[in-house]
């Protein structure tokens, strides 16, 4: 005769005979309702529909158990107890509302920072033969200022200042206007051809001319949607980007402690870029860029460990 099977979260009947010790589907751990999110202590997955918590489906498989739990303390007992004896109860933190984490959340126009970028030999090996150097020019194109957004980089190879309005303009572009060169080991700039085997020392070279700054780039970029996802551990958030041989030179990611930009020139002419408000609060000052042939790994650094529920702000647009 079928039994009922007593485990949480199961509740099917079963045959005692046919008991396998993967039969039953159940949670082994105990309801937790916090800040109108509902889930069980052994697995992550919460909701604030009731009908969805009673329908999340087991996480530990076992045995089916024919077993009724013992019934709950009547309140009259539950309170003699308590007199008699003092308990001490286990607090199971959930997770923040998202109203909470709002009001805690840092401002997203906090100034952006340049993430530094690690490249990876088997890319600069990859550049090198691909020759790439002839596609990789220092942007030229002018445009009126007032088409230029607060933050933007300057295009200009090797410099990094950051238009902060039209004062900006005022200022000499230390630059390098030639192309950058990978040869043997070698890596320099065929403008004043400073060699380095080192690929960080070859990116913090100073430039070797003056100008002015170029705020946007060439208008043969062409802008492509890139393959891209994303997975964590308690304390990093690592995105991914497919690209086939990303240009370090040209591209840049930039972060503040909620938004996360890139900038990602490939292929010589394809640009991929996206502006992301992040779910969490990162650490800057932890977080990386690793380049390879095939992609480019984004490190980001969680400001305090745990899980996040998603990548992005559900208001938040990428391009």
């Amino acid at each position: 005769m079928a039994s009922l099977c007593y485990n949480k979260g199961c509740g099917q009947r079963f045959d005692p005979e046919q008991n396998a010790k993967d039969s039953c589907l159940y949670h082994p751990g105990i309801p937790i309702f916090h800040d109108a999110l509902k889930g069980w202590s052994c697995c992550k997955k919460r909701t604030t529909d009731f009908s969805e918590f009673l329908s999340i489906k087991g996480c530990t498989k076992g045995f089916h158990s024919k077993e009724k739990p013992p019934e709950p303390f009547s309140q009259e007992e539950t309170s003699d107890k308590l007199k008699a004896k003092p308990v001490e109860g286990l607090i199971i933190q959930g997770p923040k509302s998202a109203e909470k984490m709002q009001r805690e959340r840092p401002s997203s126009d906090e100034p952006r920072q340049l993430l530094p970028i690690k490249v990876s030999r088997s890319l600069e090996q990859a550049l090198e033969k691909l020759n790439l150097s002839s596609k990789d020019e220092a942007p030229e194109g002018r445009e009126a200022a007032a088409q230029v957004r607060a933050g933007t980089t300057c295009k200009n190879a090797a410099c990094k200042a950051i238009y902060q309005g039209p004062e900006s303009n005022t200022e000499v572009c230390m630059f390098h206007p030639g192309v950058p060169v990978f040869h043997e080991g070698m890596k320099y700039w065929s403008c004043c051809g400073v060699k380095t085997t080192d690929f960080s020392t070859f990116l913090e070279q100073p430039g070797c001319s003056s100008g002015r700054h170029c705020w946007t780039g060439k208008g043969d970029k062409k802008a492509v949607s890139c393959r891209h996802d994303w997975h964590q551990t308690s304390s990093q958030v690592v995105v991914t980007v497919y690209t086939k041989n990303p240009l370090p030179t040209l591209s840049s990611v930039k972060a503040n402690r909620t938004v996360l930009e890139v900038h990602v020139i490939f292929e010589g002419n394809k640009i991929f870029q996206a502006e992301l408000d992040l779910w969490g609060v990162i650490k800057i000052e932890k977080s990386f860029v690793s380049m390879v042939p095939t992609k480019v790994e984004i490190t980001l650094c969680k400001a305090s460990p745990g899980s996040w529920a998603r990548l992005e702000l559900p208001q938040s647009t990428s391009h």
